[in-house]
């Protein structure tokens, strides 16, 4: 394991997170970090990553543990490695030395937890050996992390109250997966003119967060195919004509993500039709930016892009109506079909285990509508929230092509002027914003989005 040297300021940290949390509830809580998992048989194994609520109020990844937290009081439970595992492991941070770094008050093994167990608050961990050690720790039915039940919803929403503004040692750390992501990118769009195939980006862009001791942060989408929005094949040829779309986000050692999005001609120069999409996307991501500070609506933010698109579509002749009407029927969700961003922090769909308890505002409900059912957060933003701003344009074939989005949009699209854009498969955008006492701070800003400068760093 990786012990990062911030000793003292990560227990500091560690304890205030735990102080604002025993402001909130009145009862003991244990969280488990979780355990590895095995491919096809137990000795080759996943990648370890803990729970990230675990990881929140311990700070490390230690793995097969778990915290005792009552009042402002931090217990360590976990193993010492046998001896034996120095052969295949080497030495390991024993349980005393783990407690010390992250402030623990004392540390335990791991058999020894089921004596705090009484009355103790849990959140379900999405690993069945974990799941299976917490129904037996607890002595109870524990339910999935977005469906807690009493004291288990009453610790998520306050875990969720904190998590979504960050601390300093959460910023410093997103700060530095942000860096590394934005050299990525480069490395990425400079290696286009010498690439083949998708792969071949990929593995450039990739390089360079392991190099630095990182992990992504999530499945890299590198494709020219940028109509399918999780794209995770690499085998495609590069050639000419064609968008590269690369959302490509490192992760720090201890949990911390990044999460960017840039689109490039694999040529070096965006065709005029191309060019033209990019603008309208390009201007949507900045007037939302724009926009965003304490106090706004994310959902407007939403709505905004959704407007600036519609607006867009409408003067290059794709779209006929007025930019409100459009979006009022969801037309602009034919090529926008998903949310403007979501919560970026411990992971990069924040909080997303707890669905939509954490990104939306206690009371409100995800809508069935075509063009808001996508959209991930939907709360008013405050200091210390860390957003990413993604509008997009794609064309995917299985809205374009569907017999009732054709029938209900046919007075709507002009069809033939669309087919004069069909070298833009998909154009994304998107950068990290957080959002500051007075404003906002896009911290991927090093790396541009303008056209003449993207086709400087592919040329």
């Amino acid at each position: 394991m990786h012990i990062p040297n911030l000793h003292t300021s990560l227990a500091t940290t560690l304890r205030n997170r735990r102080q604002k949390l025993a402001k909130l509830i009145n009862f003991p809580v244990i969280l488990w970090s979780g355990s590895r998992s095995p491919r096809n048989f137990p000795a080759n194994t996943f990648p370890f990553r803990p729970s990230s609520h675990f990881l929140y109020f311990a700070g490390l990844p230690i793995e097969d543990a778990a915290i005792h937290l009552d009042g402002e009081k931090l217990e360590l439970f976990m193993d010492n490695a046998p001896p034996s595992s120095q052969l295949w492991h080497g030495e390991m941070p024993t349980r005393d030395r783990l407690a010390e770094i992250i402030g623990a008050d004392a540390a335990f093994p791991i058999q020894e937890l089921k004596s705090r167990a009484t009355n103790a608050a849990t959140i379900s961990v999405q690993n069945s050996p974990t799941q299976t050690t917490q129904f037996k720790t607890l002595n109870r039915d524990i339910s999935a992390p977005n469906n807690p039940k009493e004291i288990d919803l009453e610790l998520t929403k306050a875990i969720i109250s904190l998590r979504l503004s960050h601390d300093a040692t959460a910023l410093t750390e997103i700060k530095q997966a942000v860096a590394v992501t934005v050299e990525a990118h480069k490395a990425g769009m400079a290696s286009t003119k010498n690439a083949k195939f998708e792969s071949n980006i990929r593995a450039a862009m990739e390089s360079i967060i392991i190099s630095h001791n990182m992990t992504c942060a999530y499945t890299s989408i590198v494709t020219v195919h940028g109509e399918v929005l999780h794209n995770g094949e690499y085998h495609h040829p590069l050639q000419t004509g064609d968008l590269l779309l690369a959302d490509v986000g490192a992760e720090t050692n201890l949990g911390w993500a990044s999460d960017v999005t840039r689109t490039w001609p694999v040529s070096g120069k965006f065709s005029p039709t191309q060019r033209d999409i990019y603008d309208v996307v390009l201007a949507a991501h900045d007037t939302c930016i724009a926009q965003i500070k304490p106090g706004i609506e994310y959902l407007d933010i939403h709505l905004l892009a959704a407007q600036v698109i519609a607006e867009g579509l409408v003067n290059l002749g794709i779209l006929k109506g007025e930019a409100e009407d459009l979006v009022e029927m969801d037309a602009h969700a034919l090529f926008f079909p998903h949310g403007i961003g979501h919560l970026l922090g411990l992971d990069v769909h924040d909080m997303e285990d707890l669905g939509d308890l954490a990104g939306y505002e206690i009371g409100r409900e995800r809508s069935s509508r075509f063009g808001l059912g996508s959209l991930r957060l939907n709360r008013p933003l405050i200091p210390g929230m860390l957003v990413t701003i993604e509008p997009g344009f794609y064309q995917v074939p299985g809205i374009l092509n569907d017999k009732e989005m054709r029938q209900k949009y046919q007075d709507i699209v002009n069809w033939e002027k669309l087919e004069k854009f069909d070298d833009v498969r998909g154009i994304r955008i998107e950068d990290d914003v957080l959002v500051t006492p007075n404003g906002a701070e896009v911290l991927t800003q090093e790396l541009p989005s303008d056209i003449n400068s993207i086709e400087n760093l592919v040329q």
